[in-house]
């Protein structure tokens, strides 16, 4: 496509969902875990870019921030704080803990709760935090039961170190029984145009107001063949086939917190831009077909 969307690009246009009845943020968010290196593993090609993007979504709006411990393992993190410390007072970081890893590519779930509590610990320290405001379980260990995973960060919680609690990676089974065990503000699943798996999961955020956070959300594999409802309805609203993307998750639900992640301060203002793309009803179906 030769042009792309180029409004003014601003997070507020997408509207804004409150977490946990206390924290409001736009729904469009920033995934952090592109601002480290190839493989999500180690120091970024350009740190001083990484910093930038961070700038750079603080100024277009954006009001959530999504990490990990595990990114890097602790790259992200370290860049957070040291490109947006001391933090505005709008801003939500979220982080996650639950994965171990061994290497580049490579993800291992450990929810053991000696080791979420090293990993709270960590993410505090790196943050700069004294409390942080979404602690998200990263995956479901299949090596315990469930409940002693939530119930560490519900301990967490307890003390102090944890605000609002999130999930991430479960089917609605996990999730109902996370919800006897604490109070979750936030699913994070995988969810697509491609990959709707996770569409009993969502329905339910949406009915019962639970903030959804759809990981890899710009996957669009072969929907962006010429002819397709996304590239025809790319081509009409003068958008990429990754902003109509956005666009419709956001017109989806009104809990969906989208978070794309890049390096790139091009492809981030791309994304913002994303909040103002207009999709009518027929788009929206279309796109569901």
């Amino acid at each position: 496509m030769s042009t792309s969307r180029t409004i003014t690009p601003s997070a507020a246009a997408s509207g804004s969902f409150t977490l946990g009845g206390d924290l409001k943020v736009h729904r469009l968010g920033f995934g952090a875990m592109r601002i480290t290196g190839q493989g999500i593993w180690g120091e970024p090609r350009d740190r001083e870019e990484s910093i930038n993007v961070l700038k750079t979504a603080l100024d277009l709006g954006i009001t959530l921030i999504d990490t990990a411990d595990s990114y890097g393992p602790d790259v992200s993190e370290n860049i957070i704080a040291e490109a947006l410390y001391p933090y505005p007072k709008d801003l939500v970081i979220a982080t996650k803990a639950g994965l171990r890893r061994p290497g580049p590519g490579r993800w291992e779930p450990d929810c053991r709760p000696a080791h979420l509590r090293a990993a709270v610990e960590g993410s505090l320290k790196r943050l700069r935090l004294e409390r942080i405001d979404l602690l998200q379980l990263h995956t479901v260990d299949p090596k315990l039961p469930y409940a002693e995973q939530v119930g560490a960060l519900v301990e967490l919680q307890h003390e102090g170190k944890i605000r609002h609690i999130g999930v991430s990676n479960v089917d609605l089974a996990e999730l109902k029984q996370a919800r006897q065990l604490a109070t979750v503000v936030t699913v994070q699943n995988m969810y697509n145009l491609t990959d709707r798996e996770s569409e009993d999961v969502l329905e339910y955020c949406t009915r019962e107001n639970i903030g959804f956070i759809p990981w890899f959300p710009l996957a669009t594999g072969d929907l962006t063949e010429a002819g397709t409802p996304l590239d025809k309805i790319a081509h009409r609203v003068r958008a990429t086939p990754a902003q109509v993307a956005l666009a419709w998750l956001l017109a989806r639900s009104p809990v969906m917190l989208p978070i794309p992640g890049t390096s790139s301060v091009k492809h981030l203002k791309e994304n913002i831009a994303a909040a103002g793309v207009p999709l009518s009803e027929d788009d929206v179906e279309a796109l569901e077909a």
